[in-house]
């Protein structure tokens, strides 16, 4: 597995043509209730109707080397409620399964709650997506229980499940990844 940190840089408009090549891959698609096809119209659109107002905070995932992997943004921030919606896509399918999105995860949570000031964060999930239900339980999410939809997609009816997280739980999980940091080190 590799192990190279990531990092997490704002999206700007001259991500377009990433973004839209990344969110049109099948295997990233697939993945979302959302299946049209991204145009580079839309996605400035985007930009413009929702990233530049601010109910969008969207980054772009960048590895230690350089090398931009994906995107992970919060959408409908509501600054009174103090909630957002999280989302995710790696759109290079190499980088899949080695834990960049846990590691995003992490990172992003700690710009939702520290930065936006958010109090809790949800998501949504189509059935089947294993990797990522296990990368949102790494990063602390919880399932809501008996929270579900159903959607028709292009692969038949499927379940949506719900996940979050509020920020005293994951100020204890934050507070438990540094304390076994701390023993690691001092194992060394």
């Amino acid at each position: 597995m590799n192990r190279q940190q990531i990092h997490l840089r704002l999206m700007t408009e001259a991500d377009t043509s990433k973004i839209v090549a990344w969110r049109n891959k099948e295997f990233v698609r697939n993945n979302f209730i959302y299946q049209e096809l991204f145009t580079k119209e839309g996605h400035r659109t985007w930009m413009r109707e929702q990233v530049e107002p601010g109910h969008v905070v969207q980054f772009i995932i960048c590895l230690a080397d350089g090398r931009e992997i994906g995107s992970v943004y919060f959408r409908d921030i509501d600054r009174t409620a103090h909630t957002a919606e999280y989302g995710i896509f790696i759109g290079e399918e190499d980088a899949l399964g080695c834990g960049y999105g846990s590691q995003t995860a992490k990172l992003a949570l700690g710009y939702a709650f520290e930065t936006l000031q958010l109090q809790k964060v949800f998501l949504r999930f189509l059935e089947g997506n294993v990797g990522a239900r296990k990368s949102y339980e790494n990063a602390g999410f919880r399932m809501i229980e008996n929270k579900r939809d159903t959607v028709f997609l292009q692969q038949g009816e499927l379940q949506v499940f719900f996940m979050e997280i509020d920020r005293e739980n994951w100020m204890k999980s934050k507070e438990v990844e540094e304390s076994w940091a701390s023993m690691l080190r001092n194992e060394d």
